[in-house]
């Protein structure tokens, strides 16, 4: 399994200094590739006694770093880490009454332990959304290793409106380029255009 070294990216002297910057726990000191025919784990929340699990039955897709004010965070973490799986790949098999659902009014039903305020799963119930069918999961909150890696920075600026100052911004893209994980102000473009196909199928002009 090998490690992406965050050696690469613009090294010129004109580029803002990144050393000491931090994204998250789970890629500022390198992150694994993702093992091949891996079938998922347990997620695990943060709690000593009692924890909720969730089983994910399957590798996950899109990995992303993502910096919208939604997405759970660890403590210290400037972005999330979030992937996507089918949902027919997700079940609560531990303390399942610890659960609830953060905003009931969010796109994304974000289910989160009522104890550590850990989010486990977030689903979509609206079957007009091109990403229905697909749950959000953390999968940092797994021992096992083997998921997908992260392949993106997702809503990069949005993290100015969880108090980063704005002159941090240029190192911390920078910093994003180093780790292989170039910084996007939405979705990456694979997934944007997701979102488009979806639109336009439902308009009728594709």
């Amino acid at each position: 399994m090998s490690i992406i070294s965050g050696l690469f990216g613009n090294k010129s002297t004109n580029s803002p200094p990144t050393s000491g910057v931090k994204i998250h726990p789970a890629v500022d000191e390198g992150y694994s590739s993702g093992k091949e025919g891996f079938s998922g784990g347990t997620l695990t929340c943060k709690c000593k006694t009692d924890p909720v699990k969730v089983r994910v039955s399957a590798q996950t897709a899109h990995n992303h770093v993502c910096g919208c004010t939604k997405c759970w965070k660890p403590e210290g973490a400037v972005f999330a880490q979030i992937a996507v799986v089918g949902r027919d790949n997700i079940a609560v098999v531990g303390h399942d009454e610890k659960l609830e659902v953060v905003d009931p009014s969010a796109t994304i039903q974000r289910h989160a332990c009522k104890v550590c305020g850990t989010h486990m799963f977030g689903r979509i119930e609206n079957q007009d959304h091109p990403f229905y069918g697909l749950d959000f999961v953390h999968t940092e909150l797994s021992d096992q290793e083997g998921w997908s890696p992260p392949e993106f920075a997702a809503f990069v600026s949005s993290i100015i409106e969880s108090g980063t100052p704005p002159d941090q911004m240029p190192a911390i893209r920078a910093r994003l380029n180093d780790l292989g994980l170039p910084p996007y102000d939405a979705l990456s473009p694979a997934l944007m255009d997701v979102i488009s196909t979806h639109v336009a199928k439902q308009k009728g002009v594709i």
